[in-house]
């Protein structure tokens, strides 16, 4: 754990053809004198602004993303920077996971929302057993600097229900396909779990196991404002199609002025994707 206002960042912008990818859960802002001083938003907003000031990454899944965190996230990164997504609810209200990318490096082909459920074009529908509508974001880009395409996904698994996560995971692969593409999520897996086997027993490959390079040490994501520890799982992941080199992982552990942005740290991974004939 590693505590600063400003400073190097950990990895940063990075130059083409390689894309910097990050996954972080934001924390939903929590208010009120009930929540900790820890949990609450307007503690927090400089930590997070911080953060992704200083990464800059190329593309962000984030997740728990309320609307206002939304904006002071995007405000932070810059403003070449856009994002996509709406809320998990039947009108496009609360809490989403939006992608958040360079603009001025990626161009944004297309988008789509779509319901982890039996109606998955039904927004808000909820049928695996989970309390709370699941969602994932799909986009395929343009790299500009390259001309490479490729698609991301960024989600948020339950973390209730097995059979859920699970037939989330089969929907995800079906989102997926066959062509280049990352995932980033918070899976609420880790792991040794079924959800994913699931997914890497489909073809996909675990951006840190495969890195060339760890930049730091393997944590839990999960760390609810206390010191990381690596007898914990990581519960977020970045997960790539075969063809994607990895380059660099890492598991961002800093605090900014003794304070955690989030109760999840981001893990993020330095990526390039193949070209036509299938080379990184």
């Amino acid at each position: 754990m590693i505590d600063e206002l400003a400073g190097a960042p950990l990895i940063g912008p990075v130059e083409p053809p390689a894309l910097h990818v990050m996954t972080f859960n934001i924390r939903r802002r929590m208010t009120g004198l009930a929540w900790r001083r820890a949990d609450r938003w307007r503690h927090r907003t400089p930590a997070v602004r911080a953060l992704l000031g200083q990464e800059q990454p190329t593309i962000a899944g984030m997740q728990e993303v309320l609307p206002d965190q939304a904006d002071a996230a995007l405000a932070a990164l810059g403003r070449r920077y856009r994002f996509i997504g709406r809320g998990h609810g039947r009108r496009g209200t609360g809490e989403g996971c939006p992608l958040f990318y360079d603009a001025e490096r990626l161009d944004l082909l297309e988008w789509e929302q779509t319901a982890l459920s039996e109606y998955s074009h039904e927004p808000g529908s909820r049928t695996w057993g989970n309390l709370i509508p699941r969602i994932a974001v799909t986009a395929r880009f343009r790299d500009r600097a390259t001309g490479r395409r490729f698609a991301v996904v960024n989600t948020h698994l339950d973390p209730f229900s097995p059979r859920s996560r699970l037939r989330s995971a089969d929907a995800l692969k079906a989102i997926i396909g066959s062509g280049p593409a990352v995932l980033t999520g918070d899976l609420n897996a880790g792991p040794g779990s079924r959800t994913l086997r699931e997914m890497l027993d489909g073809g996909l490959c675990d951006a840190w196991a495969v890195a060339e390079q760890r930049v730091t040490a393997s944590v839990g994501t999960f760390v609810n404002y206390r010191a990381p520890r690596p007898d914990r799982a990581r519960i977020d992941w970045i997960l790539v199609t075969p063809g994607i080199e990895v380059e660099r992982a890492a598991i961002n552990t800093r605090v900014f002025g003794g304070v955690w942005p989030s109760d999840h740290v981001p893990v993020q991974a330095v990526v390039t994707l193949p070209d036509d004939r299938g080379r990184a």
